[in-house]
């Protein structure tokens, strides 16, 4: 099992995405497919997404840098199905 990037990556359900939380912040989250990841911008952190599956886990968010985070980005950013 790897979990390196493939160019055939998998979806995420946009209805899991619309009631995931940041667990640090309780705030929302925006997905970025390009990276597979779900961005907490009050956090500043980037939770990775494998196979398929949110990894919402403080220890395994990777940090963003200041010029990465977007305040208050809406929650409208995640894409429809």
């Amino acid at each position: 099992m790897s979990d390196t990037k493939s160019g055939s990556a998998a979806k995420v359900d946009p209805k899991l995405l619309e009631i995931l939380v940041c667990p640090l912040t309780k705030g929302t989250l925006r997905y970025d497919a390009a990276a597979q990841e779900l961005i907490s911008d009050r956090a500043g952190l980037a939770y990775p997404i494998r196979a398929g599956i949110p990894i919402m886990l403080v220890d395994e968010a990777r940090t963003l840098d200041n010029d990465t985070i977007q305040h208050a980005q809406p929650r409208s950013s995640i894409p429809d199905a």
